[in-house]
């Protein structure tokens, strides 16, 4: 295959899996919470999209969508700075879409896909200008959201290693102002979630990939050069690290500032692999196997996690249930003609009126049986009942 197909083949191809995944998933209880009461920059973009496009899943993502398919040209373009072959560039890419936590802000309504996105073209800036530019820093502070004090305090650092004294202040004023805006939670009683931390680091990655990963940083901060994406990868997995000691952080807040290393990963490991002889190859090629064998197989889950429920004795514990159900309940709904239903539970109630079904007096929908009960409704993925609503009749 002709080498300058890849790169539009691998972003069509994600493109079909991120339209299908869009077609599998409903609206969960956050994500309406940012379309209906929140006022923050996230909100005015989904809301801005679904006016535009109506209320249905596609409008609600296509925003993330096309920021994630941005961000996999950004990134390719950025793999040039850092690897010499095309090839090389390409494997960057591939890694990227196939991260797990890259493939999830694709499809869900969050800040993650926004800091990614923003992130790769500060870096495109630099790289390609050979300087900090003022104003991508500033458009962060004012439209995004707090994460960006991660990128703050990397830049902080960076200005710091490279003695440019205009970015360190600059960044260590910025920073300053997005913990003024924003505020830091540092309160609460201390509790270590180090290990729970980690734990979904391994997901957002896969678990040999965060291990490599991890290597990577540690290896260069001894022995190579220190690019402006290793300060911004290092610095917010290290401080990720660090406030896990004592409370449970929000993950979505780092883990886009650690997965735009990609070209780094590769970079490290093609140069320990094409420095050996071929003879001592062969472990570094099983590395390769069993970690590109698990990272497929964790984007496979991220897409196709429904088939998880017919191996799952508790389906209420299932790691995505909380964007499953709902649409396919409004469909039942009114296809035995209920538009508007009074809901024992107020947030699946925001979750339907995304989906026309509105608030009523007529029909109560509960996940018990009570009063004149009016029809059953089982929700089934996979010919596997997950789980049972029944409607009833209110009396006036």
């Amino acid at each position: 295959m002709n080498k300058k197909i890849i790169l539009p083949f691998i972003i069509f191809i994600d493109f079909l899996f991120i339209l299908y995944g869009v077609s599998e998933i409903s609206i969960s209880y956050k994500e309406a919470v940012v379309l209906y009461k929140s006022q923050d920059f996230l909100s005015y973009v989904v809301q801005f999209s679904t006016y535009i496009f109506g209320e249905n899943d596609y409008a609600l993502r296509g925003p993330f969508i096309l920021m994630h398919l941005l961000s996999i040209i950004l990134l390719y373009i950025i793999s040039g700075y850092y690897l010499k072959s095309e090839l090389d560039r390409l494997y960057s890419v591939i890694i990227f879409v196939l991260l797990p936590g890259v493939a999830s802000s694709a499809l869900v309504v969050t800040s993650s896909g926004l800091a990614i996105f923003f992130t790769l073209l500060f870096i495109y800036l630099f790289e390609e200008k050979k300087k900090y530019l003022y104003y991508p820093l500033i458009i962060c502070l004012l439209i995004v959201d707090n994460s960006f004090f991660i990128l703050y305090l990397a830049l902080f650092s960076y200005g710091v290693y490279k003695n440019d004294k205009n970015l360190y202040i600059l960044s260590a004023v910025l920073f300053i102002i997005s913990l003024y805006l924003f505020g830091f939670s540092a309160g609460g009683r201390p509790q270590t979630y180090f290990l729970d931390t980690l734990a979904m680091y391994a997901v957002i990655f896969s678990p040999l990939l965060f291990l490599y990963f991890f290597y990577t940083l540690y290896r260069t901060l001894f022995k190579f050069k220190k690019t402006i994406i290793w300060f911004i990868s290092f610095t917010a997995l290290i401080l990720s690290l660090i406030m896990s000691f004592r409370e449970r952080i929000s993950i979505v807040d780092f883990a886009p500032f650690v997965v735009i290393s990609t070209p780094l990963i590769v970079l490290n490991f093609l140069n320990s692999y094409r420095v050996r002889l071929l003879k001592y190859r062969l472990p570094y090629k099983i590395a390769l196997i069993i970690t590109s064998l698990f990272l497929i197989l964790n984007f496979l889950f991220t897409y196709f996690n429904k088939y998880l429920y017919l191996y799952d004795t508790n389906p209420q514990k299932h790691f995505a249930k909380k964007y499953h159900i709902v649409k396919e309940l409004a469909t039942r709904l009114k296809e035995i003609g209920i538009n508007s239903v009074q809901c024992e539970d107020k947030k699946l109630a925001l979750r339907l009126k995304f989906y026309q079904i509105s608030g009523g007096d007529k029909y109560y929908l509960s996940t018990r049986q009570s009063g004149d009960l009016y029809k059953k409704v089982t929700i089934s993925y996979i010919s596997k009942p997950i789980k049972t609503y029944y409607v009833s009749k209110l009396h006036k």
